[in-house]
């Protein structure tokens, strides 16, 4: 493999090195505190957030509803381990329903 040689003459290096300084005091000048843009993801954050928590109820009533059958299809073949499921499928539904409560009041929302 041939290794390359950047053979620029003393002006080129002079622009590119120009090039670069003004790249550079651009992108210092166009620097801010940030604080805008973290408010407004912030407000855009909290205007989701009530439509994810109804969308983590419905997520849940599903889980239930899935679970519901499943364990009644168990129970009805007479399976062992039907209280297992049962508490498993429970607990998801509670599990989901308990962390979009807690976060909507966590966050204030």
């Amino acid at each position: 493999m041939k290794t390359r040689k950047w053979n620029f003459k003393s002006n080129q290096w002079k622009a590119i090195s120009a090039s670069i300084v003004l790249l550079m005091i651009g992108v210092v000048a166009n620097a801010q505190d940030g604080s805008a843009g973290i408010n407004a993801a912030t407000t855009q954050v909290k205007s989701y957030f009530g439509a994810g928590t109804s969308l983590m109820y419905a997520i849940g009533a599903i889980v239930g509803l899935v679970g519901a059958i499943k364990v009644y299809n168990k129970w009805n073949h007479g399976e062992p381990d039907t209280g297992k499921v049962a508490a498993a499928w429970f607990g998801s539904c509670v599990f989901l329903v308990i962390v979009a409560t807690v976060l909507k009041s966590f966050f204030g929302v």
